[in-house]
């Protein structure tokens, strides 16, 4: 029973999403950081409110609404995910674009049958295991 449980923890895909759930967290408390201790009271000194919206409120008819703390976590949330996808997101895409170019892909052609996309060379069709004749692909030479 214990051997089972020590192999499924031991396996490659565990560990690494373990790593990963640590990392994102620690990752969570830097860019919470950020965004409280830079781009908050930023914002504050641009609308005059010292980055703290929660003492807004608005009442109709007897009942308060604080809108306010709604503001907070709102601002927040975007700036967060302003400074993920301009910090993170954007410049892994471009490194990946770039040291990691995408393979052409191989020709396709459709399958008389069902219509399905299928490489040229294909002699049945995945989707539906029709016959079909592979097509002759030039190389040019």
């Amino acid at each position: 029973m214990l051997k089972g449980f020590r192999d499924f923890m031991m396996r490659g895909n565990v560990v690494d999403m373990a790593v990963g759930v640590v990392i994102g967290a620690a990752f969570t408390a830097v860019v919470t950081g950020f965004v409280s201790a830079f781009l908050t009271p930023l914002v504050g000194v641009v609308v005059g409110a010292a980055g703290d919206f929660s003492s807004y409120k608005a009442t109709v008819a007897g009942v308060t609404f604080p809108y306010g703390q709604f503001l907070n976590v709102l601002i927040a949330f975007v700036m967060t995910a302003a400074v993920l996808y301009f910090c993170v997101v954007l410049p892994i895409t471009k490194a990946t674009e770039r040291y990691l170019p995408k393979k052409p892909k191989a020709p396709k052609r459709p399958c008389p049958e069902c219509l399905t996309e299928i490489p040229v060379a294909a002699r049945r069709c995945s989707a539906c295991t029709a016959h079909v004749e592979p097509l002759v692909v030039s190389t040019g030479i």
